[in-house]
């Protein structure tokens, strides 16, 4: 498969190997680390394919995902996380990207979630979710439902701004 890639990514040093690992197999890869370099790059070469970080320093990534839509109606994007959620999954899916991966994901996986016709590795069979993970669902639910404003959030959830700020900056509980 072979294409162009737009890897918008705050973490430089992430886009950075991603696009070194990218240009190894013979892709073509340039690399945005915020939202306005993303469009920019995006009206200058527009890439067939970008992958797009959820949690970008100055902007979440489904806010930017309708606006690559709009500027690139036919690229395949692809949402890749650290901080992966069932809510801001089935937001991202619904703005148009065509898979959502939780970091770490392999080279072959991202380009396996580009692949329509390559199915992804199945998920291992999971237990029920702790009760951390399911506090994390929540309070991710309810940050979407709010649209990122986190003072309206914690109003939501009844808890102090403070409080689900503190709980935002840890990482998110894997089971």
């Amino acid at each position: 498969m072979t294409g162009s890639y737009l890897i918008v990514d705050d973490d430089e040093v992430f886009a950075d190997t991603l696009a070194r690992r990218l240009r190894r197999r013979g892709q073509e890869a340039e690399i945005a680390t915020d939202a306005d370099a993303a469009l920019a790059a995006c009206t200058r070469r527009p890439p067939q394919r970008i992958i797009l970080d959820l949690k970008l320093a100055e902007t979440s990534g489904l806010q930017l995902l309708p606006e690559l839509r709009a500027h690139l109606p036919d690229a395949e994007i692809v949402v890749l996380t650290g901080y992966s959620s069932i809510a801001t999954a089935v937001s991202a899916i619904k703005l148009g990207a065509v898979h959502y991966l939780a970091k770490p994901a392999s080279l072959e996986e991202i380009l396996a979630a580009f692949a329509t016709d390559a199915p992804l590795p199945a998920p291992a069979p999971e237990s029920l979710p702790s009760l951390n993970r399911v506090e994390w669902e929540h309070i991710q639910r309810a940050l979407d439902e709010h649209h990122g404003n986190i003072a309206a959030t914690a109003r939501a959830l009844g808890m102090h701004r403070r409080t689900l700020q503190r709980k935002l900056g840890k990482r998110p509980v894997t089971r």
